[in-house]
């Protein structure tokens, strides 16, 4: 894949991850049951983000995931090696928030958000993007210097 199609589907799964944060944050502050994803005893997303686990410190998880891919996007739009280290190490982070999110939904909530799911899948896409990305600026850059 080249640099380009890396890219395009970079930004479009942070603007995807982007909108799945917004409508959580949403479901965050809102008082009624949702109908998209108050499913049943197991999917519930009413549940997990309204619970005491989706803030740290009084900030809205979704928010921070909000932030993050905001981030990600404007990363991703600039074109640079610092750039592309720096979005690989910011999404590795957030898949790791990720993942410690789900083990709360897993172990501690015992119910799943559908939002949040998509949102890991989103940032574990971006994250592996973000490695090849990386790889190809530092091929490009190998390729130049054994072209001197």
């Amino acid at each position: 894949m080249n640099g380009h199609g890396v890219r395009y589907l970079t930004l479009g799964c942070c603007v995807v991850g982007g909108i799945l944060s917004a409508v959580s944050l949403q479901s965050h502050y809102g008082t009624s049951a949702t109908q998209y994803c108050d499913l049943n005893a197991t999917f519930n997303c009413d549940l997990v983000n309204r619970s005491t686990f989706s803030e740290i410190y009084g900030v809205p998880v979704a928010f921070v995931g909000l932030l993050g891919y905001v981030l990600l996007f404007a990363l991703t739009v600039k074109a640079s090696k610092l750039a592309a280290i720096t979005r690989f190490a910011a999404a590795v982070v957030g898949v790791g928030f990720a993942l410690y999110l789900a083990y709360v939904e897993a172990y501690v909530l015992a119910v799943w958000c559908l939002l949040c799911i998509g949102s890991l899948t989103m940032i574990s896409t971006i994250a592996a993007l973000a490695g090849i990305a990386l790889w190809q600026v530092w091929r490009q850059e190998l390729q130049a210097h054994a072209g001197r």
